[in-house]
């Protein structure tokens, strides 16, 4: 069966997106709003994250708690997160209660309290986020990672640092929320058992009043890049890595990822194989793609003792060359069913379509069916992957070392 997919944008600039799936009887909803960690004002990193919490305690007539039981009586499951360029809100519940959970959304985006008495909690929240990541070196070790491969601020932490969270005011951050919380840019993306006409219908009556801002993007500046270490005495060193791909846009964007896939997708690809079960170097290895507008990475990760820290770091970088050497038509093979894992079976769900809706609209400016991605993934082949690897070979490492030594990383020279 054919899907269907459906768009339109009002007045005010809020894109609208649809996809009716058939025999389910849940739809769910996601709002990127383009207030994301790149937007947060100079000297207030973390701003995105702290307006994230703090416009959900409380909007509309609703204090937060009676927020929170709307939502709970409804069976709405929500999740709020803030990404490089986004806000993002994210719901699931049956389809007779979408109308309002939009309402209650709508009141979140329009008409937040943003309390002074709420304020200090959900700042207060942010920073314990940041000070938990001294507990995880590896998820500290990607964030920082992205903070210097990106063009700046494009990679900036979403969780901002001790002193910019310190200089955040209610009034400062009032200010960045009018400024920023704009329909412009903004997209809501439902996807399951929907009306679409009915669906139209109650976002213009909720939404169409909200006034555009104009706010500009952005000033872009060259990524911090080059190599790092920071001196941590632990039981493991944490190395990061990473290099630049082509972006979700690109013609070779399935390549690109299958050539991901056979680096590092499940328990057979080359990283895990090599440095994890030939020679036991590692606790873990990985390599991930990930992708902004205009500008993608790999990035990947080791964790491994810190004896064994240089071979760890030096077996990583030559494993991520030798893709360019050649690739066995059983890995593509591999490849193609762990992607197609990733990008379809999980993609069957009302949350991962609505998700995926708003990430393809955002990227490409148009949607793809599953059948689509099915198809592009099958038409990949060795000669495409290799292809591409050779087009864009792994160099110009960004490189991040968490442990009690550095390393050295002479080995990025040869």
């Amino acid at each position: 069966m054919s899907e269907r997919f459906y768009d339109k944008q009002l007045p005010n600039g809020l894109l609208l997106l649809g996809q009716k799936m058939e025999q389910v009887s849940s739809a769910a909803m996601t709002i990127i709003v383009p207030a994301g960690a790149a937007h947060d004002p100079a000297g207030l990193s973390g701003a995105a994250s702290i307006v994230n919490e703090w416009a959900m305690r409380g909007a509309g007539e609703r204090n937060t708690r009676q927020l929170n039981d709307a939502l709970d009586s409804l069976g709405c499951q929500h999740h709020e997160a803030v990404r490089s360029d986004h806000v993002v809100f994210s719901t699931a519940q049956l389809s007779r209660n979408l109308d309002d959970v939009l309402g209650i959304y709508a009141d979140i985006l329009l008409s937040p309290r943003l309390e002074d008495a709420t304020f200090e909690p959900s700042r207060a929240l942010i920073a314990q986020d940041l000070e938990s990541l001294e507990d995880e070196p590896a998820h500290k070790c990607s964030l920082m990672l992205r903070e210097r491969f990106y063009p700046r601020p494009l990679g900036a932490n979403v969780y901002g640092t001790v002193e910019s969270l310190a200089a955040a005011t209610p009034a400062a951050l009032r200010e960045h929320f009018g400024r920023r919380f704009s329909p412009e840019g903004t997209i809501l993306a439902v996807a399951g058992d929907i009306d679409w006409p009915a669906l139209c219908e109650r976002a213009e009556q909720l939404l169409g009043d909200w006034a555009p801002t104009g706010a500009a993007g952005p000033a872009i500046e060259p990524p911090l890049a080059g190599i790092e270490h920071l001196t941590k005495d632990s039981a493991q060193a944490h190395i990061g890595l990473a290099y630049a791909t082509v972006p979700l846009s690109d013609e070779q964007y399935y390549a690109a990822r299958l050539a991901g896939m056979v680096l590092s997708g499940g328990a057979a690809a080359r990283l895990h194989t090599e440095l994890r079960e030939k020679r036991g170097l590692v606790y873990h290895v990985s390599a991930s793609y990930h992708s902004l507008k205009n500008c993608a990475g790999v990035f990947a990760y080791a964790a491994s003792r810190p004896e064994l820290a240089q071979q760890t770091f030096d077996m990583t970088v030559s494993e991520i060359r030798r893709l360019a050497d050649g690739i066995e038509p059983d890995e593509i093979t591999r490849a193609r069913t762990q992607l197609k894992s990733a990008l379809i079976m999980q993609g069957e769900s009302t949350s991962a379509r609505a998700n995926a809706l708003a990430s393809d609209w955002y990227h490409l400016g148009r949607l793809r069916s599953l059948a689509e991605l099915s198809d592009a993934i099958d038409a990949t082949t060795a000669t495409d992957v290799l292809q591409h690897v050779r087009d864009h070979p792994a160099r110009d490492f960004t490189v991040l070392v968490i442990g009690p030594k550095p390393v050295d990383t002479g080995i990025l020279e040869q």
